[in-house]
């Protein structure tokens, strides 16, 4: 079934005013001029044919919002608290290279359980391991650590590791601490494990949008009554534009939240001494870190739950839920998703249910048959996770994203999954712990300036501020985005 979309709906908003954005009442012989003898019928009320047209409030129902004074934010993240790494097999039942420890095997700790390549490991003399490679899996007792990250393991559970099926040369084996031993009367640790955090930055971008009508347009009334998303109506065209121009400037503090990216090194805005940026001459850094960017660099992105059937999207749902569990397992999470998305996670909830066969649990609709049968579902449970599904206008929207997410369906994004997990914090303002989301934005504020939606009025229009004749309405923000704990966000694509 293919679907054509409407053309030419409405004007898109213009820098200027002009006489082809009205009705022509004033043209000679026009048969809906002036000129004809009849009065039209005059429909005030502009059509709002778009529904509420803003896509702000996203960031509000999932993040807070925090003041900051300076020209970046730093934060840190606990590392993992236990010992699992990647290594590859060197050699086994020769450790020694001398014809001893033949019941040993000799591995070099490539990277840590993230995949990140990590030679300067946590693994210490005494420690037992697990060592599992696809061929077999055998504990063992770290006989000697030595340089660039080579460690010699004796087995405990099989006569040699060749016993236990793992072949030298394996370069994908996995190696987890599980604890320690030691004999009697011997000496205890000689070296200390530190905890390990990582360290993160963002800095905040200055966002400005500008309106501006003359005295006389301002003092003229229209035959239009309007109304707008900002609460502005009457018969003045100028609230219209005014309140537009606000409320679109409101949805760009937003979409630049979750766009925003940093220059990479080596592109044009990021060379910045050698390009005509205006800005370039005072050491302006561009870019910011957005949520999607965010998650893409530190997150996990999945093309799960594509729509292809109930029970293929199970199964990648649950594949979903296992890189969970392998992150910090947070059991409430959050899906804002497109309307694709949307339907095929109710269909696949709807197959999960036979709807009056004897013995079926509804689980999270309280076993109420009829409420399982409302395929809008809005939350449900799965293993020990609960997920709240809402949909995404912002994705869906033809004059958002989901003009450029019909361009290319493997880069469309087509949801995220934001946890609902928080961290404890210090606030300075009230003076006491609270609890902060990982999600939040951070705004440029201090007792002199409040930067977070600055607006101000020029001109002689009202309040005469200057001897230009018209209305200046000026608009600005400073803020920056903070995923904190990116590791727990997924982002379907």
């Amino acid at each position: 079934m293919a679907i054509t979309g409407a053309t030419n709906a409405v004007a898109a908003p213009s820098k200027q005013t002009l006489s082809s954005n009205y009705i022509d009442f004033a043209t000679a012989g026009s048969s809906d001029g002036w000129a004809q003898q009849y009065l039209p019928d005059l429909m005030e009320k502009e059509a709002e044919v778009f529904g509420n047209r803003t896509i702000s409030g996203f960031l509000s129902q999932v993040g807070a919002e925090e003041g900051m004074q300076s020209d970046q934010v730093v934060w840190s993240e606990q590392g993992r608290l236990h010992l699992s790494y990647y290594a590859t097999v060197n050699d086994i039942n020769d450790i020694t290279g001398g014809g001893g420890d033949s019941g040993g095997m000799k591995l070099t700790i490539t990277k840590n359980a993230d995949g990140v390549a990590d030679t300067d490991h946590g693994i210490r003399v005494n420690d037992t391991v697990i060592v599992a490679t696809s061929g077999g899996t055998v504990r063992g007792l770290v006989e000697s650590v030595t340089t660039a990250g080579i460690i010699d393991v004796l087995t405990y559970d099989y006569a040699t590791a060749e016993d236990a099926g793992i072949a030298a040369g394996t370069s994908n084996a996995r190696v987890l601490v599980y604890g320690s031993e030691f004999g009697k009367g011997t000496d205890g640790r000689s070296s200390a494990n530190a905890p390990a955090f990582k360290s993160y930055t963002n800095k905040p971008i200055i966002l400005k949008d500008y309106y501006e009508i003359s005295g006389s347009d301002a003092s003229q009334i229209g035959w239009i009554e309007v109304s707008g998303e900002e609460g502005q109506s009457g018969y003045m065209w100028y609230l219209k534009a005014a309140g537009d121009t606000r409320a679109r400037f409101a949805d760009y503090m937003e979409m630049s939240m979750l766009e925003a990216v940093k220059p990479i090194a080596g592109s044009i805005i990021d060379n910045t001494a050698s390009t005509g940026i205006s800005q370039a001459a005072t050491g302006v850094q561009y870019g910011t870190e957005g949520l999607f960017a965010a998650i893409e660099a530190r997150g996990n992105v999945t093309t799960g739950v594509t729509g292809v059937n109930a029970a293929t999207d199970l199964a990648e749902f649950d594949a979903i839920l296992a890189e969970f569990d392998s992150q910090g397992a947070i059991e409430e999470n959050m899906m804002f998703v497109n309307r694709a998305t949307a339907l095929a996670i109710d269909d696949m909830l709807a197959s999960m249910n036979s709807y009056g066969a004897g013995g079926t649990s509804y689980g999270v609709f309280n076993n109420s048959e009829d409420m399982a049968l409302n395929l809008g579902f809005s939350g449900f449970r799965r293993g020990s996770y609960d997920f709240y599904k809402s949909d995404f206008r912002y994705l869906n929207d033809l004059s958002t994203r989901g003009l450029i997410n019909a361009v290319n369906a493997t880069d469309a994004i087509r949801g995220v999954v934001i946890p609902a997990g928080t961290s404890s914090v210090y606030d300075q303002q009230l003076g006491k712990n609270m609890k902060r989301p990982f999600l939040h934005v951070r705004y440029r504020t201090s007792s002199v300036d409040d930067r977070k939606l600055k607006t101000w009025t020029t001109g002689s229009v009202g309040a005469t501020t200057s001897g230009k004749d018209t209305m200046e309405m000026h608009m600005l923000s400073e803020r920056c985005l903070i995923t904190q704990g990116a590791n727990n966000f997924m982002l379907m694509k």
